[in-house]
């Protein structure tokens, strides 16, 4: 199939002139669309939020999504709702209405992503309370009108009357490549077809979300020769509970996966809940945070300390490692060429097993950390323990030195601080300086121990 076939505004589309590696943002733009902005390209302000319907035709599911980190294929089989989309017969959608009557706009640049953002919002069932509202902007920026009225007015979205709650499976598409400007976008439709691609082209990008994968073509106008795209395989965006831990398929985003992760893994949860906005979890994907092997990637630590392990594939066959083997250096991974990640598994927590992990960044919401730390400890005869931190090293590590100090039990605020010392040199950059990141990483650990109960005594020291 040589076209990139999708709805519009309610409309089918079938593009067979553009490149593959045009951003949905360009490609709206083009089209006279103008109301989707452009404001940052980089999935943080929320002007070029558009909505997508990822559900089956008789239970719709919306999410706000970023169109500039999405190439044009991803479209591929489904709803696209822009703002131009909303109004009726020249009558305004009730979300329009509501940031007029709640005076919810000023210059208007941002007003169109707000609007998709609560948009996507009113098709749900959660209450317009405080919090939900939060979460539902944070991906949203305004820099003239205050958040006050743009507030207000999500307050007063009705909840829909019918259940949208997104269980049902997508209608799906076959296998099917788009190749247009010499370059190919692949989508197939089983493991075994994309091991095939992979082990003839070990060259080729592998793209599940695109969250981060994005920038190089929003930003760095790069072109792809080829992509094989994750996005078609049912297989791998399962989430499924086994007897003793939980499996999250290589495609399932972390919107997708939430509820499990907040059922299992309290903490990791709301560490979730800070990666980026809603917009990006919708799209984003574990497999994709850990394959891009940032020193400073939000799940790495927790992986590594929940013990996670995870599943690689190609037609040789089946290998499985720890995340912590994973990662071998900075944005090094034990992927051999023809490999792909198809899965993770996450161990359920034994009892008396205390899981935390924390995040320290300039901005709560939408921020890169400056420091990430993840502690694992199972009260036994012999505690086990596991400190990992992110954005001390070339790549997340556990603190050896630091665990050891922990099972000791005389962990003072003065020998925590020389024990980060010992394991991490950090580097000072914009998000923090390398003395800052050391008391940082000595506080989380004093942190842990206050909200543990394991050392009652503890002097807190002012950072």
């Amino acid at each position: 199939m040589n076209a990139i076939r999708f709805s519009l505004n309610g409309t089918p589309r079938a593009e067979t002139e553009v490149s593959p590696s045009t951003t949905v943002l360009d490609w709206l733009r083009a089209q006279r669309l103008t109301g989707t902005k452009e404001g940052c390209a980089e999935g943080d302000c929320g002007a070029c939020t558009i909505v997508l319907d990822r559900g089956a035709r008789r239970n719709p599911r919306y999410q706000a999504v970023n169109s500039c980190l999405m190439l044009m294929p991803q479209l591929s089989g489904l709803d696209v709702l822009t703002v131009e989309g909303l109004a009726r017969n020249g009558e305004l959608h009730p979300v329009q209405k509501l940031l007029v009557a709640t005076d919810g706009t000023q210059c208007g640049f941002c007003t169109p992503g707000f609007v998709m953002a609560m948009y996507a919002f009113a098709q749900g069932s959660e209450p317009r309370d405080e919090t939900h509202i939060h979460e539902a902007l944070a991906g949203n920026l305004c820099r003239c009108t205050g958040y006050r009225a743009i507030v207000d007015a999500c307050r007063k979205i009705p909840v829909p009357e019918r259940d949208r709650n997104g269980d049902d499976a997508m209608t799906g598409q076959h296998a099917w490549r788009f190749i247009n400007s010499g370059q190919q976008f692949a989508a197939p439709d089983s493991i075994a077809e994309l091991l095939e691609l992979r082990a003839a082209n070990p060259e080729a990008i592998l793209w599940a979300g695109g969250t981060d994968l994005g920038l190089r073509a929003s930003k760095d106008r790069e072109s792809f020769p080829l992509v094989l795209s994750t996005g078609n395989l049912p297989e791998l965006k399962q989430i499924k509970e086994t007897g003793d831990a939980l499996s999250i398929g290589a495609a399932a985003t972390y919107t997708d996966a939430l509820p499990l992760i907040d059922k299992h893994f309290a903490s990791f949860g709301a560490l979730i809940r800070r990666i980026g906005s809603r917009q990006i979890r919708n799209l984003g994907t574990f497999a994709g945070n850990l394959v891009t092997a940032s020193p400073i990637g939000d799940t790495i630590p927790c992986l590594i300390a929940l013990g996670a392990e995870v599943r690689l594939e190609s037609k040789r066959g089946v290998r499985r490692i720890p995340a912590e083997q994973f990662i071998t250096g900075y944005r090094k991974t034990a992927l051999a060429a023809d490999e792909i990640l198809t899965a993770i598994t996450i161990p359920f927590l034994p009892e008396s097993t205390r899981f935390e992990a924390y995040k320290i960044s300039k901005r709560f919401d939408q921020d890169i950390s400056a420091v990430i730390a993840a502690f694992y400890r199972l009260e036994a005869s012999k505690p086990e323990i596991r400190a990992v931190y992110g954005g001390m090293a070339d790549r997340a590590k556990r603190a050896g030195n630091v665990e050891a100090l922990l099972a000791s039990g005389s962990a003072s605020p003065a020998a925590i601080e020389a024990a980060i010392a010992k394991d991490f040199a950090p580097l000072s950059d914009h998000r923090a300086s390398a003395t800052y990141r050391l008391r940082a990483a000595a506080g989380l650990v004093q942190r842990f121990q206050l909200e543990s109960g394991t050392s009652e005594r503890i002097r807190v020291e002012a950072l």
